[in-house]
């Protein structure tokens, strides 16, 4: 096995809604991501805990998943993909077509565009995140492994696709689930130092397809049936910052 890159750069500038491919990407020492979760969409529920905490019409603190649309509440939200081109967001589904907005201005367009996708509180609003709307409110990233998700594959016998995952570092050339081994430990990954810091436990969102936003497995069974555990990547912080880029190699 030769030396492990890394094989794909994800970020998704909604939560749980969508998502892109990156050749490179700067990262800065204790801070998340550029540019992944910025935007996500209240609902009514979460309305009650964003306008206690705002500036200027916006939260200006991290606020809980359960404020927002996502993918373990609603199926159908998984299969939307599409990101950033041209300085505009383009998103598609599979039943509701295809939409392209600007999110500065026309946040209402995505709404009315969402609503028949979303079983839950009604959305409300597109708010840009004060920290980047992340389930934790560290600021780590999630690195994960391909060679864990063939595995995965290989004993479910179900094409999962990387996508379900959400994942944001994506490194081959790994033992299955080696990286599980890296809690605690600064890796290298190109020029940039991270600090592998927890496990990433998994949630029902990645049973459902994102082809189709319809439920294909109990990932969570499968996964503890394989595996003992529901965790699946693990999460880090940089720790030196720096450009990364495909293919970069990883050492630990």
């Amino acid at each position: 096995m030769g030396a492990p890159r890394l094989a794909m750069i994800r970020r998704h500038p909604v939560k749980s809604i969508g998502g892109e491919g990156l050749d490179a990407v700067r990262l800065q020492p204790a801070t998340r991501m550029p540019g992944d979760r910025e935007w996500a969409v209240l609902t009514e529920a979460g309305e009650r805990l964003a306008i206690a905490s705002e500036t200027e019409g916006q939260p200006d603190r991290w606020l809980p998943k359960s404020a927002f649309l996502r993918g373990v509440a609603s199926a159908d939200l998984q299969a939307i993909d599409g990101g950033w081109r041209d300085g505009l967001l383009h998103l598609a589904h599979p039943r509701a077509g295809s939409i392209t907005l600007d999110p500065e201005t026309e946040g209402p367009r995505l709404i009315d565009w969402l609503r028949p996708l979303w079983q839950g509180p009604a959305p409300t609003r597109l708010v840009r995140g004060a920290a980047i709307w992340t389930d934790q409110k560290w600021p780590w990233l999630s690195i994960l492994s391909l060679d864990s998700l063939r595995d995965l594959e290989a004993r479910t016998g179900l094409v999962a696709g990387h996508r379900r995952w959400r994942g944001n570092l994506w490194i081959e050339g790994l033992a299955p689930f080696e990286e599980r081994d890296w809690i605690g430990r600064v890796i290298r990954l190109g020029e940039v130092e991270l600090r592998v810091t927890d496990h990433v436990t998994r949630c029902e969102a990645t049973s459902i397809d994102t082809t189709t936003g319809q439920r294909d497995i109990d990932m969570l069974d499968a996964l503890r049936q394989n595996y003992g555990h529901t965790d699946f990547g693990v999460f880090a912080e940089v720790v030196t910052g720096g450009t990364i880029r495909l293919q970069d190699q990883v050492t630990a």
